[in-house]
């Protein structure tokens, strides 16, 4: 009943027959990296599509991937899993192992199309088990469909693809269309990478917990891209141990999206048909914690940085400076406190602001041929 309520609370949320936006891996990766924004995760919760949210609140974001960039991942993903995955299994061997060199056509590609995310997710925790019962032979599982739990409500997540190997290891792959040149790749785009993995890996682990004895999942996940600027595909093993406990430790700090939910003025919803004054007033009702990183993950990150800048909150300039300014939380409090206006001047950051300030003062008064005080 409790289950029932919550959907039925999100699905008013996002508005009548509005249907419900999958939180996919890249978005709770995003989102376990800010856990402090109740705004994202209560959105991603209820399913609301923020970049339709962002274009009605006048601040679109222009986020996402092009289509070109698309059609051009979707064919490469395409050719690395042709004839039953075939040339992924051998590359997965080639970097991690796990038993005999694949046979074409002998390895398992159990069907795991059912109707809904549950029923895709159940066929999928079927297909695992049979493959852990039955080791001894390399098993091929293309998009499964994997759940996690997300802030007391089940995310629904799906992998390029998912190995076990003839010794019951499993395995992440995914498969990204950016150019691994010399045997190496963009390393920003491949901590993202990691980061989107380790959420599948954390999705796995709940299907192992399941099983006695419980199969080993790989510390490893194996990233396939382009080979240099060919079309032929190269494989990298990633260790992802610390992107999995990060994204652990975070997603447990992630405050219920029912106790958000419980917290907004009756009547809030999200629908984009609605008028942008009644929208806006929504979305300023669910508390927010910008920084600058959130424009390169979410949708709504250029209206949650004019908020910032227009109150003057620290967080606009960035996590670490916010981190080291400690319980001054605006830049007027931050130039009050550097002024000795404000602030108790036993407190670090107010000293070492006032400091700053005594040094500059000094510095502009020697440029105009001041002669500083000696101290």
């Amino acid at each position: 009943m409790r289950g029932t309520a919550l959907r039925h609370q999100l699905a008013e949320l996002r508005g009548a027959d509005v249907p419900p936006r999958p939180l996919d891996a890249r978005a709770l990766a995003a989102l376990a990296a800010n856990p402090g924004c109740r705004r994202r995760a209560l959105l991603d919760g209820a399913g609301v599509d923020k970049a339709k949210l962002a274009d009605a609140l006048g601040s679109p974001s222009g986020f996402g991937q092009s289509q070109f960039a698309l059609t051009r991942g979707n064919a490469f993903e395409a050719k690395v899993k042709a004839d039953g995955g075939t040339e992924l299994l051998r590359l997965v061997r080639e970097r991690l192992g796990g038993g005999p060199e694949p046979v074409p056509g002998e390895a398992r590609t159990p069907d795991l199309t059912a109707a809904g995310p549950e029923g895709r997710t159940a066929r999928t925790a079927l297909a695992l088990r049979e493959a852990a019962a039955d080791a001894g032979a390399w098993t091929f599982l293309e998009h499964p469909m994997l759940a996690l739990d997300v802030a007391g409500t089940p995310a629904f997540l799906e992998p390029d693809a998912v190995v076990v190997h003839p010794d019951g290891t499993w395995t992440v792959v995914e498969i990204k269309s950016f150019p691994m040149i010399d045997g190496s790749a963009d390393a920003a785009k491949v901590g993202a990478a990691a980061r989107q993995a380790a959420v599948y890996v954390l999705a796995l682990e709940r299907v192992a917990a399941h099983l006695d004895p419980p199969p080993r999942i790989g510390h490893r996940i194996v990233l396939v891209c382009p080979k240099d600027f060919s079309n032929l595909p190269a494989a990298s093993a990633v260790d992802v141990r610390k992107q999995v406990s990060v994204t652990r430790r975070q997603l447990d700090r992630l405050t219920r999206i029912e106790d958000i939910a419980n917290a907004l003025p009756e009547g809030t919803c999200f629908d984009v048909t609605h008028p942008a004054e009644e929208l806006t007033e929504a979305v300023e009702a669910v508390p927010a914690t910008y920084a600058p990183e959130c424009l390169a993950a979410c949708e709504l990150a250029f209206h949650c940085r004019d908020r910032a800048r227009a109150a003057g909150a620290v967080t606009s300039l960035g996590r670490g400076l916010r981190a080291e300014l400690g319980g001054l939380t605006t830049v007027d409090g931050v130039l009050a406190a550097a002024h000795g206006q404000a602030g108790d001047p036993r407190d670090p950051a107010v000293a070492a602001l006032r400091r700053a300030a005594e040094l500059r003062a000094e510095a502009l008064d020697f440029q105009k041929g001041v002669a500083p005080v000696c101290r």
